[in-house]
């Protein structure tokens, strides 16, 4: 009997303009068939938002280089300057 478990990004969404969402499954084989698949959602914005000591926004930008391939392709393509400006005006307001 060989068990064996890969993680796989299952699916991403994206919502607003700016945020993707992540679904990653953890599939475990028993001798090569599947047995047991649980999920897991993250979600991932273009930074990380937050004021200083003075009371001045700072805009951290995501670290996406624990993200799979796929993962990194979307925020490159939806994270324009656009959409990162935008995503920065609404953080602000709040």
């Amino acid at each position: 009997m060989t068990i064996t478990k890969n993680t796989e990004v299952f699916k991403i969404d994206t919502t607003d303009d700016w945020a993707i969402s992540v679904r990653t499954d953890t599939v475990i084989f028993e001798d090569g068939a599947e047995i047991s698949r649980t999920s897991h959602r993250h979600c991932l914005v273009p930074f990380f938002s937050s004021k200083n000591s003075d009371g001045a926004w700072v805009h951290t930008p995501t670290d996406l280089s624990d993200q799979e391939d796929s993962v990194r392709a979307v925020a490159d393509a939806l994270w324009t300057d656009t959409a990162k400006s935008k995503y920065k005006a609404v953080m602000e307001a709040d």
